[in-house]
């Protein structure tokens, strides 16, 4: 008798171990095609990325000029980039452009999002008419559009010599060509203004209805429950935005006619590399100058990261 339960509890073990062993090659198979549906990808990956980006590692401590072998210099490129004036100015022009003009597209989309957010006729076409500006803001040919409008001459010199402002074009001043820049990016404010209006209509009514029975205003409201309930969202925004601001490089480069001035008032961070890297055939250079924005970037990123544990608020469970 106790033979007879061993033995059939010998075989309820072995069943599994057998159901397991059949299913393997089936596993192996679905792998195997996960794997080749993947692999255009992951080849893109390692051709087009990792091997671009180990090799600019590579070139960042080298003197290379895209003809002749790489020679290999240590920190030379970086203790050059520190002295040099222009490299600075590239800096200093970026680091404007991100803080004035991160900001102003942020406000200027969640100022529309909570226009859009109301019910009201034809709110589909507003929201695509606000959108489209971010799909094709980045294009060259509204880089030569923009620089039309800003020129000496042109609507907006004629409008704000109407309204008494003497400025002159835009373009073609030191003092306030950047601002074009930064008007061309706050035009494109339809990306984040999606964003907005999505963590928008997340926000329970329940919390506006219990708030106006306490007698809160409009400006309560939008402090006390709008804001918290959207900060995840609002944190996603400016995290973007402001990554995307320190890659500037087509508008400023197409708007300054290719040469980033005048004066150097455009000499955004890219278009310097572009300079260095393509015109100038300072490789090594370019590279290093690569890396060191990837560091400013990442630096900024961890700045924000670090931040949001003082004014991001998630639901319990969320995060």
């Amino acid at each position: 008798m106790t033979l007879v339960k061993d033995s059939a509890s010998a075989t309820r073990r072995a069943r599994p171990a057998a159901r397991a062993a059949a299913r393997r090659p089936g596993r192996r198979r679905e792998n195997l095609a996960g794997y080749l549906f993947m692999s255009p990808w992951i080849a893109g990956f390692l051709l087009l990325t990792a091997g671009p980006m180990v090799a600019s590692l590579y070139f960042a401590f080298t003197d290379y000029n895209l003809f002749n072998t790489p020679k290999w210099v240590g920190f030379d490129n970086f203790t050059k980039m520190f002295d040099d004036p222009r490299w600075q100015k590239s800096v200093e022009v970026t680091a404007k452009y991100v803080v004035i003009g991160t900001p102003l597209k942020l406000l200027l989309a969640l100022g529309v999002a909570l226009l859009l957010a109301q019910s009201r006729r034809g709110q589909s076409f507003y929201r695509a008419a606000f959108y489209a500006p971010s799909l094709i803001g980045a294009s060259v040919s509204v880089g030569f559009v923009w620089r039309s409008l800003f020129s000496d001459g042109a609507v907006v010199d004629r409008t704000q010599t109407f309204l008494g402002f003497h400025v002159g074009g835009w373009v073609g001043n030191a003092d306030w060509v950047l601002y074009c820049l930064v008007a061309l990016t706050v035009w494109q404010f339809g990306a984040p203004m999606v964003i907005f209006l999505a963590g928008l209509k997340q926000v329970p009514r329940e919390l506006y209805e219990a708030a106006e029975m306490d007698g809160a205003g409009p400006f309560r409201k939008f402090w006390n429950i709008t804001l918290p309930m959207i900060s995840p969202v609002l944190f996603f925004n400016v995290l973007l935005e402001t990554i995307h601001s320190f890659q500037i490089f087509g508008s400023a480069y197409v708007v300054s006619n290719t040469y980033c001035g005048p004066a150097d008032a455009t000499l955004v961070y890219i278009c310097y590399l572009y300079q260095q890297g393509f015109k100038n055939a300072q490789m090594g250079f370019a590279a290093a100058m690569a890396w060191m924005l990837l560091l400013a970037v990442a630096l900024v990123t961890a700045v924000l990261f670090w931040s949001q544990k003082k004014w991001v608020h998630y639901e319990e469970g969320a995060r």
